[in-house]
């Protein structure tokens, strides 16, 4: 992909080195790409021995937070209250473009969705809301809740925001079996998938019928919103292809990615044997060839997975 010496976005939110944060778990509300980890998302710390830190611990904490700048009440309403703090690469907080490498690759990409979801809206009548992709490192805290790397990559309605520790593409490289810079925009893409079903109004239409739904309908709508995320992130890259940004093989990275990460291939590996009625994401051959579709038709219309 050739990314370097593009415009990078500013609606990048580094929170990386900030770490640590008071669990709740990751509430429902996110949308995202499987890290192949089988352990628990929502969950509280248990503590050490003895039943956990007690009434001064949990005084001394408060006052470390409170010195550092943080308000604790805005961590258990959600983050609502104020500003997060923000840490790595960006100093005095806010948003705007890392200076690491890794960091202006992810900028870049979100750029460049940017400039292709705003045209597309704009010639649809409608107006782009650019969403902010946040940078973190182990866990993090969202309005869909807190979520720990293990999660994976996921965007949040609730905020609008994508989130990512960008260690998962390591693993996706090392452990998943797909390397290079393009299956890594994918994931990305992926992600701003989510946010044009949010700002189509397909996700909380989906949610609705999912709450309604018995645990296998509701893992099947799941399934076909995820594809349309993957069909979606296909119609950029058709864009991204037409203004001359992808390089030999970056399509076969994409679609080596989608594959690698699909349901019955996460479970073949972990478990050994695979659970269609469990799946929440779609087959391997499922999640390539949707990628596929919206590549090759390049139209949001080539998206409906839901017919």
């Amino acid at each position: 992909m050739r990314w370097r010496g593009r415009e990078g976005s500013s609606n990048v939110e580094d929170r990386r080195g900030q770490g640590g944060g008071f669990g709740g778990g990751f509430g429902r509300g996110g949308f995202g790409l499987p890290s192949g980890s089988q352990g628990p998302r929502i969950g509280i710390p248990t503590g050490g021995r003895g039943g956990g830190i007690g009434i001064v611990g949990i005084l001394i904490i408060l006052g470390i937070l409170w010195f550092a700048g943080i308000n604790p009440l805005d961590m258990l309403n959600g983050g609502g209250g104020g500003s997060p703090v923000v840490v790595g690469n960006q100093p005095g907080g806010g948003t705007g473009v890392p200076t690491d490498e890794e960091g202006q690759f992810v900028s870049v990409v979100l750029k460049e969705t940017e400039d292709s979801w705003g045209r597309i809206f704009q010639e649809a009548g409608k107006h782009y809301v650019e969403p902010t992709l946040v940078l973190f490192t182990g866990q993090v805290q969202s309005a869909c809740g807190f979520a720990s790397a293990a999660t994976g990559p996921f965007y949040c309605p609730g905020d609008q925001k994508l989130y990512i520790d960008l260690g998962f593409f390591d693993e996706l490289s090392r452990k998943f079996g797909a390397p290079g810079d393009f299956a890594q925009a994918y994931v990305i893409a992926h992600e701003v998938g989510h946010h044009v079903q949010n700002l189509l109004g397909v996700l909380p239409q989906v949610d609705k019928a999912r709450r309604q739904s018995s645990r296998s309908d509701a893992n099947e709508l799941s399934v076909r919103l995820e594809l349309q995320a993957d069909c979606l992130a296909g119609v950029w890259a058709r864009d991204a292809d037409a203004k001359g940004i992808l390089e030999v093989g970056d399509i076969d990275e994409a679609l080596n990615a989608a594959s690698q990460i699909g349901d019955d291939t996460l479970q073949r590996r972990s478990q050994g044997y695979v659970v269609p009625d469990s799946f929440t994401h779609g087959t391997s051959a499922q999640r390539s060839q949707w990628f596929n579709r919206g590549y090759k038709q390049g139209s949001v219309d080539a998206c409906d997975t839901f017919s």
